[in-house]
Protein backbone atom coordinates (compact mmCIF):
# COMPACT_ATOMS: atom_id res chain seq x y z
CA UNK A 1 0.00 0.00 0.00
CA UNK A 2 1.25 3.30 -0.56
CA UNK A 3 2.01 5.90 2.20
CA UNK A 4 -0.21 8.50 0.64
CA UNK A 5 -2.89 6.11 0.62
CA UNK A 6 -1.90 4.50 4.13
CA UNK A 7 -2.04 8.58 5.56
CA UNK A 8 -5.85 8.34 4.01
CA UNK A 9 -6.75 5.59 5.62
CA UNK A 10 -4.78 5.05 8.29
CA UNK A 11 -8.05 4.54 10.70
CA UNK A 12 -9.95 2.00 8.64
CA UNK A 13 -6.35 -0.06 7.86
CA UNK A 14 -5.97 -0.34 11.16
CA UNK A 15 -9.35 -1.86 12.24
CA UNK A 16 -8.27 -4.52 9.15
CA UNK A 17 -5.28 -5.17 10.43
CA UNK A 18 -7.15 -6.00 13.75
CA UNK A 19 -9.66 -7.65 12.69
CA UNK A 20 -8.26 -9.67 9.93
CA UNK A 21 -4.74 -10.65 11.20
CA UNK A 22 -2.97 -9.59 8.53
CA UNK A 23 -0.32 -7.71 8.38
CA UNK A 24 -0.43 -4.57 5.91
CA UNK A 25 2.82 -3.12 4.19
CA UNK A 26 3.50 0.61 3.70
CA UNK A 27 6.02 1.64 0.65
CA UNK A 28 7.41 4.83 -0.38
CA UNK A 29 8.06 5.28 -4.22
CA UNK A 30 7.76 1.45 -4.33
CA UNK A 31 10.46 0.56 -1.35
CA UNK A 32 8.68 -0.95 2.11
CA UNK A 33 8.77 1.88 4.83
CA UNK A 34 6.65 0.16 7.18
CA UNK A 35 4.40 -3.12 8.28
CA UNK A 36 1.66 -2.91 9.97
CA UNK A 37 1.49 -5.88 12.66
CA UNK A 38 -1.45 -6.71 14.77
CA UNK A 39 -0.30 -6.28 18.36
CA UNK A 40 0.60 -9.74 19.96
CA UNK A 41 -2.24 -11.49 22.18
CA UNK A 42 -1.70 -10.77 26.24
CA UNK A 43 0.15 -12.91 28.14
CA UNK A 44 -2.08 -15.18 30.42
CA UNK A 45 -1.51 -16.65 33.74
CA UNK A 46 -1.50 -20.35 33.50
CA UNK A 47 -3.47 -20.71 36.96
CA UNK A 48 -5.34 -18.17 38.70
CA UNK A 49 -4.36 -19.32 42.00
CA UNK A 50 -1.62 -16.23 43.02
CA UNK A 51 -2.30 -14.54 39.63
CA UNK A 52 -2.56 -11.17 41.61
CA UNK A 53 0.19 -12.42 43.56
CA UNK A 54 2.28 -8.90 43.99
CA UNK A 55 -0.12 -6.12 43.00
CA UNK A 56 -1.19 -5.46 45.86
CA UNK A 57 0.36 -2.44 48.99
CA UNK A 58 -0.27 -2.61 52.48
CA UNK A 59 -0.39 1.00 53.72
CA UNK A 60 0.02 2.10 56.96
CA UNK A 61 -0.92 -0.66 60.42
CA UNK A 62 -3.81 -3.18 58.92
CA UNK A 63 -4.38 -4.20 62.81
CA UNK A 64 -5.53 -0.36 63.88
CA UNK A 65 -9.05 0.03 62.67
CA UNK A 66 -10.30 2.09 59.78
CA UNK A 67 -12.89 3.95 62.28
CA UNK A 68 -9.41 5.00 64.12
CA UNK A 69 -7.68 6.59 61.40
CA UNK A 70 -10.01 8.91 59.96
CA UNK A 71 -12.14 11.46 61.30
CA UNK A 72 -15.43 10.50 59.94
CA UNK A 73 -16.94 14.02 61.31
CA UNK A 74 -13.95 16.41 60.11
CA UNK A 75 -14.33 14.84 56.79
CA UNK A 76 -18.55 15.79 56.08
CA UNK A 77 -17.49 19.29 57.22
Amino acid sequence: MSISKFKATCLAVLKQVRNTGQPVRVTRFGVAIADVVPPNPPERPGDWLGSMAGTARIVGDITVPTSELVDWDAERE
